[in-house]
């Protein structure tokens, strides 16, 4: 059962939430409605999975996204916001987040992306995707920094350059006729190895190195 906490300063939304999540079969460890009581609590319960709405009342969603990844037991965070304004979608992602969703969601959409989340992939409202590579290849426009890195094995480059492609871990199992679990392991593999953090930051570093390309 994957361990999900919800993160909104709106009671009957941050209700609403949680009461969806458990209904789905999700253990919800905690719902709280403020940033660094967010940080505290997730540090004690370790959920796998952070709901975190943008609009909190003593520090922005980034900040909490941020504070989250410094964590022992970082979450994946899952952005659930009423904006889809740029500056909003980009420093959340950038801050760590590994998706971001708008409350327009159907509750379909929302618990798809939950699961998906949970198991590494990297999930936007349709339109923001583009918005997120496009920049990450803006940025991979400026002058590259160092060269030398981490080597990484055949099959695991392999694996990365269909992650810049926006596959799914399914289907890049599907793709490579290897196991959902092989496609994982190979994944935090590589992250561990160039000391990334979640699926966004390794798409940006696919993209910076071109792998992204056919």
């Amino acid at each position: 059962m994957v361990r999900v906490m919800v993160v909104d300063d709106h009671p009957m939304w941050r209700d609403g939430v949680a009461r969806d999540l458990a209904e789905a079969g999700y253990e919800v460890v905690a719902a709280v409605g403020e940033g660094r009581q967010a940080i505290r609590v997730a540090g004690a319960v370790r959920p796998e999975v952070v709901v975190l709405d943008l609009q909190l009342p003593d520090l922005s969603g980034a900040e909490v996204a941020r504070g989250l990844s410094g964590l022992e037991s970082p979450p994946r965070v899952l952005v659930l916001s009423a904006s889809a304004e740029q500056d909003d979608v980009l420093a959340a992602v950038k801050a760590g987040a590994s998706g971001y969703l708008v409350k327009s969601a159907s509750r379909e959409e929302f618990l798809d992306a939950v699961r998906r989340t949970a198991e590494g992939d990297a999930v936007f409202t349709p339109g923001l995707a583009g918005l997120v590579l496009g920049e990450y290849r803006r940025l991979a426009a400026q002058p590259a920094q160092e060269e030398d890195g981490p080597r990484l094995t055949e099959r695991e480059t392999e694996v990365l350059r269909l992650v810049a492609k926006g596959l799914s871990y399914r289907q890049i199992a599907d793709r490579l006729v290897l196991s959902h679990r092989t496609v994982q392991n190979h994944v935090q593999n590589t992250l561990n190895k160039l000391q990334l953090h979640n699926r966004v930051e390794l798409v940006r570093y696919a993209i910076e190195r071109g792998l992204d390309e056919d």
